[in-house]
């Protein structure tokens, strides 16, 4: 059937602005949440003109309450709900009243370790254990002792974007660790999956966990690298105040509801186009998953319909570019935010990592 040429000219002109604004345009990538917000605004309303069968699109009382609630629910352990906001502002207090010793139990464990040493750790624990203890705790877990590393600028966001991407990666393996896992559960409930607690881990976890390994081996070769012309090698001082620590999980807030605007306003491109690619291609297409919510993309493609291979595909090629961007996975927009990393400075290695490892796991999942 296809979309009207003015809708569909509609959203490409967004998808566009999302893409390349924050490279372009100094005033967006300073003001990057509340940009992503008029943007999703403006996705959801154009989505209102679209009709599409069994699919509700545009503006309605409950997307408003999902955007309103979904950083503050985003995950549920033990039946409580556990949001981006509450879990970044709470540990941001209790760092801003302890940060003393917090800083110094890390820089005790740094001054014992070789920062190499430190960083494969940090980047494979962490990895390891998102799926456990949540990307959101992980991140917030990860920006702390990036900071009090021996470290400069650049290392730390190296650091941070390799670790970001293991992360995303381990977070996929139980429903406790990100929402995409906690979806891909839901519509593969039933037959012929009967998916429960550990199948994503028996799925993924093959592919999952040695690249966790390999993002760690890695994370030492970047360091070893900066390290050697990188002047200024020190921690951080901590120099926060209260009104900073809430800021952030404001700015973190709008950042997850504009997310969650611009997922659902995108349902009708999701729906039309992409339900129509075979897996093989899917994988690449799903990039796009980079500035946008890689759980609306898993609710649009996942389901029992597919065989094991093309779950594999589609979930696969959503984790890893997740990683490329900083609107593309919780982690990086939790870490960005609190160590000031820009879009470039991101997408500077970011980018490279998440096509080399795009392309990697093409070959081992589709051409194997």
């Amino acid at each position: 059937m296809g979309l009207e040429p003015g809708i569909l000219a509609g959203f490409l002109v967004i998808f566009l602005a999302v893409l390349l604004g924050p490279f372009k345009v100094k005033i967006i990538e300073e003001n990057l949440e509340v940009f992503l917000f008029l943007c999703g605004v403006a996705t959801m309303t154009i989505s209102g003109f679209v009709d599409l069968p069994n699919t509700e699109t545009g503006w309605r009382p409950e997307i408003i309450k999902e955007a309103l609630t979904s950083p503050l629910n985003s995950l549920h352990i033990a039946g409580i709900p556990i949001g981006i906001f509450q879990v970044v502002l709470i540990v941001g207090l209790i760092i801003y009243k302890w940060h003393e010793p917090i800083q110094k139990a890390i820089g005790k464990i740094a001054s014992a370790l070789s920062v190499k040493i430190l960083a494969f750790i940090l980047i494979v624990i962490l990895g390891l254990f998102s799926s456990v203890m949540s990307a959101i705790l992980a991140s917030i877990i990860l920006v702390e002792v990036v900071n009090a590393m021996p470290l400069s600028r650049k290392s730390k966001i190296d650091l941070t974007i390799i670790a970001c991407f293991s992360i995303g990666l381990g977070a996929a393996l139980t429903p406790l660790g990100e929402p995409l896992s906690t979806i891909a559960i839901s519509k593969l409930s039933g037959a012929p999956y009967h998916a429960g607690f550990n199948f994503l881990m028996h799925m993924l976890g093959i592919y999952i966990v040695p690249g966790i390994f390999v993002y760690g081996l890695f994370g030492m070769f970047v360091l070893g690298k900066a390290g050697v012309n990188d002047p200024g090698m020190k921690a951080e001082e901590y120099n926060e105040t209260v009104k900073d620590v809430v800021m952030r999980a404001v700015k973190v807030y709008l950042f997850i509801m504009a997310l969650t605007l611009l997922g659902d306003g995108f349902k009708p491109i999701i729906f039309e186009y992409f339900a129509q690619i075979p897996p093989s291609i899917l994988y690449w297409v799903n990039m796009v998953s980079a500035i946008l919510d890689n759980a609306t993309l898993a609710a649009a493609q996942i389901g029992p319909t597919l065989s094991e291979a093309q779950i594999k595909g589609i979930l696969m090629g959503l984790l890893i570019a997740g990683g490329m961007l900083i609107p593309g996975n919780i982690p990086n927009i939790i870490s960005a935010g609190k160590l000031g990393i820009t879009s470039k400075e991101w997408a500077r290695l970011g980018v490279p990592v998440g096509l080399v490892s795009m392309a990697i796991y093409f070959v081992i999942i589709f051409v194997l």
